[in-house]
């Protein structure tokens, strides 16, 4: 099979502007990526930045890294390709999100910097707000809490390729918050999440 359909598809042009669908809603559409090793923190931050924005009716939805591989991504496995085409995936479906108003909120590890750049790059083709999240705690913090007992089913070897432990994180060089979850409470990093999203995603 042909990628893009041997180039015999076009693009449809649709009558409702991105900007229309942003007014109907009274607010700009963006996407709002957390990025992390597992068990920093990213769900959790996630999900209170979701009901955050849903009290002060903002719609938003959260698209998470393990939920994905449900459905979407339920065919790609961990190697670096798949890990690539997994968040080229949530990128792609978050920015179309984001067009039509959501401010969309997306958990996943991302490992790679790579990665993280093309989709901070598709947004910004689509004139799309992107905030990159780092969700920092050290490995050994993450380890020592493994909320899902992942690291020990790595350390065991009972998991291959785990983000961590086997497998690199390369971290953002200049996120656009960064959130140390061991350094500071879940309220800290909260409000300092719900002010930069609600300054740097042009919400009004």
């Amino acid at each position: 099979m042909l990628a893009n359909g041997g180039g015999n598809i076009t693009w449809s042009h649709l009558d409702v502007s991105r900007e229309d669908r942003w007014r109907l809603l009274g607010q700009r559409g963006g996407l709002v990526w957390f990025t992390g090793l597992s068990g920093s923190g990213k769900s959790t931050l996630a999900t209170s930045l979701d009901v955050s924005l849903h009290r002060l009716r903002r719609a938003s939805f959260v698209l998470d890294g393990d939920n994905l591989r449900h459905g979407l991504c339920r065919d790609l496995g961990f190697s670096s390709a798949d890990r690539t085409e997994n968040i080229r995936r949530a990128g792609e479906v978050g920015c179309l999100m984001a067009e039509a108003g959501l401010i969309v909120i997306c958990s996943l590890i991302s490992p790679f910097a790579a990665d993280r750049q093309l989709v901070r790059e598709a947004c910004a083709k689509q004139g799309v707000n992107f905030l990159e999240v780092f969700v920092n705690a050290p490995l050994a913090v993450c380890e020592n809490r493994d909320p899902k007992g992942l690291y020990r089913k790595a350390r065991e070897g009972k998991i291959q390729g785990f983000t961590g432990i086997d497998s690199p994180y390369e971290p953002p060089q200049n996120p656009d918050l960064e959130l140390r979850t061991d350094l500071y409470s879940l309220e800290v990093c909260q409000d300092s999440l719900a002010k930069c999203v609600l300054s740097k995603m042009s919400v009004t």
